[in-house]
């Protein structure tokens, strides 16, 4: 698939958006769940993302009541000095939310059978996330979510005309629900290994973009969830400002460790570095490099 590679610069604050990559141990080892986004989508379209999208107004107006952790602390627990209890379990709130509204996920332990039907019918009615969890007798476990990333978009995003500030939290697949996509903003949910994922991109089976490319490049480093989920209690959530510069007329795009990026410190052991050549972003060192 051919990235296209956006020019434009974007002067509108970036929306704030939450994505969750979704985990689970398997034969094959350590396993996510990819999204493929309609091919009309006005961002990313046929691409496969992890499920996620923006922060909706109703989501940062949950009450504690509705959580299994009070506003203040998962606010806390983002790391983030300027940001306000109510945005924080928002923010939470659109993981939860947009991951069953794209892949039919309820992010939630040992959870009656008859849930997720219920909580589609009470959508469609009309009736809100929370709300309609509040009516069936549930919290939001947001305790299900670990943070793991937060990624602000650059002023010329590479590959949309739009901006985003992306909240990324990991999660365990909840066992005895399955994945359900509706054709109409995801047409396809695929489980794959991190690294069957960048094969199958640097072979063109699959399209990727950068923020998908390098957190897979980083899970690929994990052989189950269990240190997934280690591996993000142990710290706050990575802060990724990509920085893209034009060399010699080919776009690159720089990460926090690059000795062209602001920040001097590396947050990851992936690749510091993507630059837009053959129609995709690609590290130095290629293939072997994301792979690790």
């Amino acid at each position: 698939m051919v990235i296209e590679l956006n020019h434009e610069e974007v002067f509108t604050p970036p929306t704030p958006s939450a994505t969750v990559m979704v985990l689970r141990d398997s034969p094959r080892g350590l396993e996510v769940l990819l999204v493929r986004r309609h091919g009309d989508s006005k961002v990313l379209g046929g691409v496969h993302v992890f499920p996620g999208g923006k922060l909706d107004a109703l989501d940062c107006q949950t009450a504690d009541s509705q959580l299994d952790q009070t506003a203040e602390t998962l606010a806390a627990s983002l790391g983030e000095a300027t940001l306000d209890a109510a945005t924080g379990a928002g923010l939470y709130v659109a993981a939860l939310r947009e991951t069953f509204e794209e892949c039919g996920l309820l992010l939630h332990q040992d959870l009656p059978s008859h849930v997720p039907a219920e909580l589609r019918r009470h959508l469609k009615d009309g009736l809100g996330f929370a709300a309609a969890m509040t009516q069936l007798g549930l919290p939001l476990q947001t305790s299900s979510l670990k943070p793991w990333a937060r990624w602000i978009t650059p002023r010329v995003p590479s590959v949309s005309n739009r901006r985003f500030d992306v909240r990324f939290f990991v999660a365990l697949a909840p066992a005895g629900q399955d994945v359900l996509h509706d054709d109409h903003e995801v047409t396809e949910t695929v489980w794959l290994t991190p690294e069957s994922a960048l094969r199958r991109y640097w072979s063109g089976e699959l399209g990727l973009v950068a923020a998908q490319i390098l957190n897979l490049s980083q899970l690929v480093r994990h052989a189950s969830v269990a240190e997934v989920m280690s591996a993000a209690s142990a710290r706050l959530p990575l802060l990724v400002e990509p920085e893209p510069f034009v060399n010699e007329g080919i776009r690159t795009v720089c990460y926090p460790g690059d000795p062209w990026h602001s920040v001097k410190h590396p947050v990851w052991t992936a690749p510091t570095r993507l630059t837009y050549r053959n129609n995709r972003f690609e590290p130095e060192g290629g293939l072997a490099a994301l792979l690790g």
